[in-house]
């Protein structure tokens, strides 16, 4: 088995040997399905309520994309104006900075007043907890620019403008990918943050109820659900940077 295949396979015999180590540890110490269920109550769970969770995670999984979408837009837009501009950086960063740094859960009772119970806290709470770094990403793409190239092209008659989309954009896609991996969980957890706290429906509201109801092999399914679909797309982001980016990356070389 070469490097290449061992590496692939990893992460699946460290979930099975994890997987196998709690369900010797429930069975063992015998704990209660209420405190905390064993992996194979769960998939009891996830197959005796698989309509009800796969219409919560569809829920879930849109609301997480339309955040996640303004996020993209956004960050973006953001992070050209910072990146491109000192001017810009000294202004907004640091209200940025600022901005951050507050508990997206504070947020939420705040939407709440404002847009009432639904879809609408979830997308802008996604869209909250997930731009900044795509914003902080494409500013440093854009900021890190050698000045000696940026001095060449001027030279042959480039204007800024023609620097940054030309070198400055195709420079910072490997910071976009970047940034789109991790922004895409933290959306997945603003949409269940809002949906346990002001949701009517989809995986958080789910979660919520079963937790209430003691029925945390339930509640375990769901949190499973949310894993494996912020899984599945850090994976496409993963796969996109591969075929997108990969003059940025090094070969992987045979041991």
């Amino acid at each position: 088995m070469n490097a290449r295949t061992t590496e692939r396979w990893a992460p699946v015999v460290t979930a099975i040997a994890l997987l196998i180590l709690w369900q010797l540890v429930c069975a063992i110490f015998k704990i209660a399905d209420f405190i905390f269920p064993s992996p194979i109550t769960i998939v009891q769970a996830m197959i005796e309520f698989a309509g009800p969770i796969g219409e919560a995670a569809w829920k879930t999984f849109w609301v997480t994309m339309i955040g996640f979408a303004i996020a993209i837009a956004v960050g973006v837009l953001l992070g050209f104006l910072v990146g491109s501009s000192r001017l810009a950086y000294a202004a907004i960063y640091p209200l940025l900075v600022g901005f951050n740094a507050v508990p997206k859960a504070a947020i939420v009772p705040i939407l709440i007043v404002w847009f009432g119970i639904g879809i609408g806290p979830g997308i802008l709470t996604a869209f909250l907890i997930s731009f900044f770094p795509i914003t902080v990403n494409i500013a440093t793409g854009l900021a890190t620019l050698e000045p000696e190239l940026e001095d060449v092209l001027r030279v042959l008659g480039a204007k800024r403008w023609d620097v940054l989309i030309k070198v400055g954009l195709p420079r910072s896609m490997p910071y976009f990918y970047g940034s789109l991996k991790i922004a895409i969980t933290l959306a997945f957890v603003g949409t269940v943050l809002a949906e346990m706290t002001a949701g009517d429906s989809g995986i958080g509201y789910l979660m919520q109820t079963a937790g209430s109801q003691q029925r945390m092999p339930l509640a375990f399914a769901g949190l499973v659900v949310i894993g494996v679909m912020a899984m599945a797309m850090y994976e496409l982001f993963s796969l996109i940077e591969k075929r997108t980016t990969g003059w940025a990356h090094r070969g992987t070389q045979s041991d």
